[in-house]
């Protein structure tokens, strides 16, 4: 059985799935692929998840890095879950880009070239936002491009951590905004 929750948050209302076990889902709910991952049997019910979920949440929205993360489920390709698993080492207040992660995972699979666009479309279709940190990635040549939330909200999250946003900016025109 999946579960659901709704959090109330600064940048918009959010819902949260979970097994049980871990967090499955986090979604804006106006974001792009909302609630893709959900399954269609659900139940509104709170769980030991959720407050975990709730507790980073709060904490994040204050202005603070959380020092845990709540279970997870990844629930995805390896691709995707091993692009996630990246998304979860960039530091608070950090961003990597596109070409990098597709750097380092053609390193582990000792290839010589890994694509940056299969990349974006893992990081595009993260199914739990925040908490696995897609909003940290950014263009190569610093465009806040990508963000299944929506641009603002990134440029607002990324304020929201500190980073330094001095060498960002939204592009103009493209097919990632």
């Amino acid at each position: 059985m999946e579960y659901i929750r709704y959090y109330e948050s600064p940048l918009g209302r959010i819902l949260m799935s979970c097994d049980g076990k871990g967090l499955s889902g986090l979604w804006f709910v106006d974001q792009k692929y909302y609630a893709a991952t959900l399954s269609e049997k659900y139940q509104e019910k709170n769980t030991a998840v959720f407050d975990r979920a709730r507790e980073w949440l709060d904490m994040y929205f204050q202005g603070q890095e959380p020092d845990f993360t709540p279970p997870l489920t990844l629930n995805t390709t390896p691709f995707r879950k091993r692009v996630w698993e990246i998304l979860l080492t960039i530091p608070y207040g950090h961003t990597m880009t596109y070409g990098e992660i597709a750097g380092r995972i053609a390193a582990e699979k000792g290839l010589s070239h890994m694509s940056a666009q299969a990349v974006g479309g893992a990081v595009g279709h993260n199914a739990i936002s925040l908490i696995i940190p897609c909003h940290r990635v950014v263009g190569t040549d610093g465009s806040l491009t990508g963000y299944a939330g929506g641009i603002e909200r990134k440029r607002k999250l990324l304020t929201l951590e500190r980073a330094d946003m001095s060498s960002f900016f939204v592009p103009k025109k493209g097919t990632a905004l």
